[in-house]
């Protein structure tokens, strides 16, 4: 891998290749946070629709608050639906969208990597934990 000069300066737009990195590095920050994936990759593994409660029980975790947030945030953004039924009580599902599905390979590819690589990531920060230590 090619390393850039110490001084280079890091010009976000030919990075990310867009005409707003901006909105690019915020839309990263939104799908990369802490239970987006999670939310996203249950939902496909529950048949990419499931109630409320089943998302909660299959994420590990994840209080009500911040699935509902997560969930909400998913909606706004376009990558899944929210259907209510006329039930007593209510009944809510959410689906994954076709915009939702195109973010399950990249997501998924992630996890992979990280299930490959943890181990080696966790020696290097043992490796540089004991290097700063020792200093």
């Amino acid at each position: 891998m090619a390393k850039s000069p110490k001084n280079a300066v890091l010009d976000p737009a030919a990075v990310c290749r867009s005409s707003d990195p901006v909105a690019v590095r915020e839309l990263l920050t939104k799908v990369g946070d802490k239970w987006t994936i999670f939310v996203m990759l249950s939902l496909d593994l529950l048949g990419g629709r499931a109630r409320f409660s089943a998302l909660e029980r299959a994420i590990p975790g994840i209080s009500q608050r911040m699935l509902s947030v997560t969930l909400k945030n998913l909606e706004r953004d376009g990558l899944v639906v929210r259907e209510v039924f006329a039930e007593v009580p209510p009944r809510v599902e959410y689906e994954i969208t076709e915009l939702g599905n195109s973010l399950l390979g990249p997501t998924q590819a992630l996890v992979d990597w990280a299930k490959a690589c943890w181990e080696q990531v966790r020696e290097a920060q043992v490796n540089y934990d004991s290097r700063q230590n020792a200093a």
